[in-house]
């Protein structure tokens, strides 16, 4: 650690995207500290689900486990506006269902890991300023003792849609505002047979009422918005938001958690500024279709982690953490495409209905139901793989592959490092030697994909260079200097 940093990185916020951040930063002998504004975890819960992508990366740290325990999976995917479900069965994913589980547990789940790794947890401390120079990032903050000074590193704003660090650092958040708003009310209902679950619709609009443990949670149209948006929604506005949908008085009672949402997409017009990095909410809003949020936050934090250690480190080719903006600002664009084209079939009537039955057809053919799947949830995510030959696994997270040996290609990826896995003459090993002290390298074999001879893999489990039967090894060293910076001084990388 440097000398004048108090620690390494500061990420501001402890949600999903903070928390397995600040793991991964850990699990590389990061010295890492969160900052949280509220003292304790709020009492509500935003989301009940993590999808396939989430848990192919979260199983890449062996993570998936603790999580799998407690879920109930279902094999399909939710796609807004059409009458049809999106099959998971057939998806390339080695999680094909959705995993129903409350984001308070999750967060509990990757806080502990965290804190477990050595992760510094500040809650009560807000963000109230930052600013950069060359070697470092101070940040104020307001604490439970007064104003406090942190000076590290970077900085990482995972601190949700209204991000302080986004707004101090001075990046901007185009996109498109709300135009229509939705009342969500975790309540008790004294008329369940009035207000059964699922869609009910009346003269007014329709009322969504999902399942949970001892409440329902019900969603329906804000006909009235508040000029404020931030105005404190009333259980009688969800009663009188319910009631005009339906025509009929339904009595609700007993609110654990009343808010308002809207159907902005916004997307941040850079991940990177210097040395203050975002990622989840910070970085993107969008509309709540497909249950996408929390998932698209850990993919964010995911592809930073081991990039912003490398950056720490001293090891990392300066290329390395543009390419975090590089691929997840990509995401980013396809995410709010999906969201926005989601959210428009299920509330745009007649006017897209042609759009809708066209749709509906594709999803009623298996080959296009599962591209729908992978789309919506993220598993069609291909990044791009400089100095490497084309293979169908290039730039995508590569399959949880069982090695002759028995060993499981998640387990060969938990530690964090990237792996070159030779399965061939050894000849991938030999050129790779001069980064074992980056990369993992393993000799073993591959019964089921007898056609490959190697792979390269980045810590999050994307294909950085696949070798075939019959290929030269040629470009790997391209690949591993790329990813990994040049090979250790007096270690000759040839090809």
């Amino acid at each position: 650690m440097s000398a004048d940093w108090d620690t390494e990185v500061v990420i501001v916020g402890a949600g999903p995207a903070g928390l397995l951040l600040a793991a991964e930063l850990r699990r590389a002998g990061v010295a890492t500290t969160v900052l949280e504004r509220h003292a304790e975890r709020p009492g509500f819960c935003r989301g009940f689900t993590l999808n396939a992508r989430a848990l192919d990366l979260l199983a890449r740290r062996g993570l998936d486990a603790p999580f799998l325990a407690e879920g109930w999976q279902v094999p399909q995917a939710a796609f807004s506006g059409l009458p049809v479900t999106l099959d998971l069965t057939g998806a390339r994913t080695d999680h094909p269902y959705t995993l129903g589980i409350p984001q308070t547990r999750v967060e509990e789940v990757l806080e502990a890991h965290a804190l477990e790794l050595g992760a510094d947890l500040r809650r009560g401390w807000e963000l109230r300023a930052l600013r950069q120079d060359a070697d470092a990032v101070t940040a104020t903050a307001a604490t439970p003792d007064g104003e406090r000074v942190l000076r590290a590193g970077y900085l990482v704003g995972c601190d949700g849609g209204r991000s302080t660090v986004r707004k101090q650092a001075g990046i901007a958040f185009p996109g498109t505002p709300a135009t229509r708003f939705s009342l969500l009310g975790d309540v008790e209902s004294a008329d369940p047979d009035g207000l059964p679950l699922g869609v009910t619709t009346g003269p007014g609009g329709a009322v969504l009422v999902i399942p949970r443990p001892g409440y329902v949670r019900v969603v329906v149209d804000d006909p009235e918005p508040p000029e404020d948006r931030d105005t404190p929604v009333t259980l009688e506005r969800l009663r009188s938001a319910v009631d005009a949908a339906l025509g009929r008085r339904v009595e609700l009672r007993a609110p654990r958690w009343l808010t308002r949402f809207g159907d902005a997409a916004r997307l941040a017009e850079r991940y990177r500024t210097g040395r203050v990095l975002l990622a989840g909410d910070a970085a993107h809003v969008h509309p709540p279709a497909g249950a996408i949020g929390v998932n698209a936050a850990l993919d964010d934090a995911f592809n930073l982690g081991w990039k912003l250690a490398a950056a720490v480190r001293g090891t990392a080719p300066a290329h390395l953490l543009d390419t975090y903006h590089d691929e997840r600002h990509a995401a980013g664009v396809r995410l709010l495409a999906s969201t926005r084209a989601q959210a428009l079939l299920g509330t745009a009537g007649d006017g897209l209905r042609p759009v809708a039955d066209l749709l509906t057809r594709l999803a009623e053919h298996p080959d296009g139901n599962r591209a729908l799947a992978e789309v919506v949830t993220g598993l069609d995510t291909r990044y791009p793989a400089p100095a490497a030959p084309e293979h169908p696994w290039l730039g995508r997270m590569a399959p949880d592959l069982v090695l002759g040996t028995g060993t499981r290609l998640a387990q060969l990826l938990a530690p964090g490092r990237g792996v070159l896995l030779d399965l061939g003459d050894g000849t991938a090993a030999e050129r790779a030697a001069g980064w074992a002290d980056r990369v993992g390298i393993v000799t073993d074999r591959c019964p089921d994909h007898p056609d490959l001879r190697a792979l390269l893999l980045r810590p999050d489990g994307h294909t950085a260079w696949v070798g075939v039967v019959g290929e030269q090894a040629d470009g790997l060293p391209r690949a591993l200097e790329h990813w990994y910076g040049p090979a250790r001084s007096g270690v000759l990388a040839t090809g």
